[in-house]
């Protein structure tokens, strides 16, 4: 098959869930055989200097720099109409006109959209293309902003945020049925497809990844030690990472939680500075090896408390055995089971008490990191997952 595949953000370098999920993606489908082209909008934001993956040359990819960022003036004016401007600011023009000329030059099979940031595009290859289009939904983006709206006490912030998230569901709900097929992470977000009217073709395949990068060197593991890795330009990661630091940072330097802390990830704000606390509280930002970075620590933090769809970063994390203490919402649409292969915790006294446990108990650490290991290796690798969505898109040409 010929495949093009449409990114609202450069998938390179391999440093978030998305660029992971896209990237695990391409390579999967390319193994199988199929011509695979990709066409990303390259937000300046994300421009980064990185060694030129290998994948760029199996492929045929074509990158847009665009800029998203929204003045003052506009966010105001923004307010008085019903657009959402999180979605309208991935419009443009010079991008579209782009896109009309690779779909005059090239006959594809399948067009597949990584999320709504891309639906901007889809009036353009219904006219220009026979392509069958498969929207695949990372999450179900207008719930991401009521659940922030949900954990907001400041009475203009929850107003702002409800608005958003009403303009953005109004958007989705209008685009539902207007693709060939979807492709979701989640049972729950099936569910929810299901709920608002989806009528077209719908199949759940969880995140794959290539299990073959994933070796854990428990020779290098420092115990006891937390760790916390996310973008921090996700509004559910910084909230949420900002929840725990607040609530535990003077047990983690002064209390009875006796173990280094680590928080690294993409676009760190400044501020988190002040949290660094000499030798028990360490803000790293972005890391050069991820993967070098999760093995080296022992147990995983996740303390989601909005947000959608499947988190990477705790595939990755029960891919490298680790033990991870995570929010039920965070672990969402991943087969799990408390105390064997996670820990759950909802609230502050559940993570007080999860965290000391781990910290006091190897043992029990590294079982939970194998059993995590076994349900990745059963439920998430990329190839059977590669397969089955290329089974899908024979289903519906």
């Amino acid at each position: 098959m010929r495949i093009l595949i449409l990114t609202h953000r450069a998938p390179f370098p391999q440093n978030g869930g998305y660029p992971i999920v896209v990237g695990n993606t391409i390579k999967g489908l390319v193994r199988l055989g199929h011509n695979v082209s990709l066409i990303s909008l390259n937000v300046k934001k994300n421009n980064t200097t990185a060694e030129r993956d290998e994948l760029l040359d199996r492929i045929n990819y074509i990158e847009f720099d665009i800029d998203t960022r929204i003045s003052v003036i506009e966010a105001v004016s923004n307010l008085f109409t019903n657009n959402s401007y999180n979605i309208d600011k991935y419009y443009n023009a010079g991008f579209e006109k782009l896109l009309l000329k690779n779909l005059q030059d090239n006959q594809y099979d399948v067009i597949q959209f990584e999320g709504i940031f891309v639906a901007p595009y889809l009036g353009v290859i219904r006219r220009h293309s026979k392509a069958k289009i498969i929207f695949r939904a990372h999450n179900i983006e207008h719930q991401v902003w009521q659940k922030l709206a949900q954990q907001k006490s400041d009475p203009f912030k929850k107003w702002y945020l409800r608005l958003l998230a009403r303009r953005i569901k109004n958007y989705e709900l209008e685009l539902l049925n207007k693709f060939d097929a979807i492709v979701v992470f989640t049972e729950q977000d099936k569910s929810s497809m299901l709920s608002y009217g989806a009528k077209i073709p719908l199949r759940v395949l969880p995140i794959g990844i290539d299990l073959s990068l994933y070796k854990p060197d428990h020779s290098k593991v420092d115990f006891p030690s937390l760790f916390f890795l996310g973008s921090l330009d996700w509004l559910p990661n910084r909230e949420g990472i900002e929840w725990f630091i607040d609530n535990f940072h003077k047990d983690l330097t002064d209390g009875d939680l006796k173990a280094k802390f680590y928080v690294a990830g993409h676009n760190i704000p400044e501020q988190f500075d002040d949290y660094e606390v000499l030798g028990k509280v360490f803000i790293h930002g972005e890391v050069d090896d991820a993967l070098e970075f999760v093995n080296s620590k022992s147990i995983m933090i996740v303390p989601l408390l909005s947000g959608g769809g499947m988190r990477v970063k705790i595939v990755e994390g029960m891919a490298m055995e680790k033990c991870i203490i995570s929010t039920s919402l965070g672990a969402e649409g991943i087969n799990i089971e408390h105390g064997k292969n996670i820990i759950i915790a909802n609230n502050l006294d559940e993570f007080y008490n999860a965290v000391k446990k781990c910290i006091t108990d190897e043992h029990f650490c590294r079982k939970i990191g194998r059993n995590a290991r076994k349900l990745i290796e059963l439920q998430h690798d990329v190839n059977t997952i590669t397969r089955q969505l290329a089974d899908f898109y024979q289903s519906i040409i």
